[in-house]
């Protein structure tokens, strides 16, 4: 296993390589996009419900699609490792429920929103990683994330968290922009939640983590 330390996440890296393949094949065909999209209106009307899932493959451009897939890596892999600590084989399997669940949770505002709006589509993994960050924030308040064009850049899990549900939250009031930042609120939060129904306890460790300012406090969830 340690010459193959990939495989201690495994699933993380199969969701970035089915999303960037899916993701790829519709830049190249907008009317497969279209197919894929999140529509509240079709799911409604043409009870094409396989969207709530779909359009966390599928990315609007390069951008949208390295940048989701970095932060998924970033913060996925920890949380992958931890959720099979945790709960051996069936780590693996939970971690996917929470990375499907957080695109379909992310998305339940927008279809109750936007369901007899026809001009409303979305598309992207947002909510999902939004799901893991803050599933990873849980774990590791103080594990963050740098930057390969910024040296010596390093921004604490739980800052970015705090940044970021400000951000989405002043942003969904206002209702600018093509970004979905509903989706990023209730993926978050969806992350949050499922990650502490499955071990309830491990909130009291994330607020010595958070108190002691360590930054390795994942660690102590593997018991090291």
């Amino acid at each position: 296993m340690e010459a193959y330390p990939f495989l201690n996440y495994i699933t993380t890296i199969s969701i970035i390589i089915a999303t960037c393949l899916v993701s790829y094949k519709v830049m190249e065909s907008p009317s497969e996009k279209m197919k894929l999209v999140f529509s509240p209106y079709y799911i409604k009307n043409r009870k094409e419900y396989a969207r709530f899932l779909t359009s966390g493959l599928i990315h609007g451009d390069w951008f949208h699609l390295i940048f989701n897939m970095y932060v998924l890596y970033s913060f996925g892999k920890n949380v992958e490792i931890i959720y099979k600590a945790m709960f051996g084989m069936a780590g693996q399997l939970l971690f996917l429920a929470l990375y499907i669940g957080g695109i379909i949770c992310a998305h339940i505002p927008n279809y109750i929103r936007h369901k007899d709006n026809p001009g409303y589509a979305s598309l992207g993994a947002s909510g999902a990683v939004s799901g893991v960050l803050f599933s990873s924030i849980l774990f590791d308040p103080w594990g963050g994330i740098g930057f390969v064009f910024i040296p010596g850049l390093w921004i604490p899990g739980f800052l970015i968290g705090i940044l970021y549900l400000a951000y989405s939250s002043y942003m969904s009031k206002k209702n600018r922009g093509r970004i979905d930042h509903t989706a990023h609120l209730a993926g978050a939060i969806f992350g949050f939640l499922f990650t502490l129904a499955l071990n309830p306890s491990i909130i009291f460790t994330f607020m010595e983590c958070l108190m002691n300012g360590t930054e390795a406090c994942y660690l102590k969830m593997l018991g090291i």
